[in-house]
């Protein structure tokens, strides 16, 4: 098994990691096990573009429109 240190951890979060833990009848590492196991076993949703959209979604957006290209795509100088 792999071990873990993490250091900085907020005071009151360390707190609120105790008590839960001790509501549950378990240690502050397995509190922590339980929750990580938790929160890493939820599936993705969609890809990374999806997940943005997602979280801004609430703040509205801007409906752009796309440019008319009128010029023809040229080949690629590879000399260079």
């Amino acid at each position: 098994m792999a071990s873990i240190t993490i250091r900085n951890l907020d005071e009151q979060i360390k707190a609120q990691l105790r008590m839960e833990a001790a509501k549950h009848g378990h240690s502050m590492e397995e509190e922590v096990r339980i929750i990580l196991r938790g929160a890493l076993s939820q599936p993705q949703k969609g890809g990374l573009g999806s997940r943005i959209r997602e979280r801004f979604a609430a703040a509205g957006g801007v409906e752009l429109e796309a440019p008319v290209r009128s010029d023809t795509p040229r080949a690629p100088d590879l000399d260079a």
